[in-house]
């Protein structure tokens, strides 16, 4: 598929990657130089509430990524966008996932593989995580607490930053605090004074945490 790649200005390939339910609509974007060997996979937010992986947290997020190095994948689970198929409560999005990772891991087979998810992207990204084999992991406002089982997670052994809005109307703070609290090896939780659900206004702010909290985690640039 693709036969003839299209780029954005940014160097951003439009792909369609084979899925279970059809061709998933995705995104490939360059790292900024100095690249590293990295590619991370951006999960979006809940498609019934208008989640795509245009909103401004997955792209902020991607966006930091890259300024870290790191090449992005962005992607529209199934029904979402062009993605092929319809909803099915986070069952087949793992297997969109799935999908999208191999896909990934043929396309650059000597990047790491990282995951990245918002509300029920975090929480796609984090079942398949260990699964997946992910090199680290990143979860922004994971759904503790609502419709989705936190309780059969297999934990990650992988590095794994956790950001959570302390004004989140959604996801309550204090449930994310007391599930992160009962873990045997817990990640690393930045709480975001005054963030909402959405990071209204502290976008840049969300940037700059994944910037910092990714920066122990890269290898180096390959030598020329």
């Amino acid at each position: 598929m693709n036969a003839t790649p299209v780029h954005t200005a940014d160097g951003t390939e439009a792909c369609a990657i084979p899925g279970p339910s059809g061709a998933i609509e995705a995104a490939l974007t360059p790292a900024d130089p100095p690249a590293r060997p990295v590619l991370a996979i951006v999960c979006h937010p809940l498609p019934t509430e208008g989640g795509s992986m245009h909103n401004k947290v997955v792209t902020m997020t991607a966006r930091g990524l890259r300024e870290s190095g790191v090449t992005t994948l962005r992607f529209n689970f199934r029904g979402v966008g062009a993605s092929a198929g319809s909803f099915d409560d986070g069952h087949g999005e793992q297997d969109d996932l799935r999908a999208v990772a191999a896909w990934a891991r043929r396309r650059l087979p000597d990047h790491a593989l990282w995951l990245a998810g918002f509300s029920f992207g975090a929480w796609i990204a984090l079942r398949t995580a260990e699964e997946l084999q992910a090199s680290a992991l990143i979860t922004i406002a994971p759904p503790v607490g609502r419709s989705w089982d936190f309780g059969d997670i297999r934990q990650p052994t992988t590095p794994w930053l956790l950001i959570q809005g302390e004004q989140d109307e959604l996801v309550d703070p204090a449930a994310v605090r007391q599930w992160v609290a009962g873990m045997a090896r817990p990640p690393v939780l930045v709480e975001v004074d005054g963030a909402s659900h959405f990071f209204h206004r502290k976008l840049v702010d969300l940037r700059g945490i994944v910037k910092h909290g990714v920066r122990g985690w890269l290898p180096e640039p390959p030598s020329a």
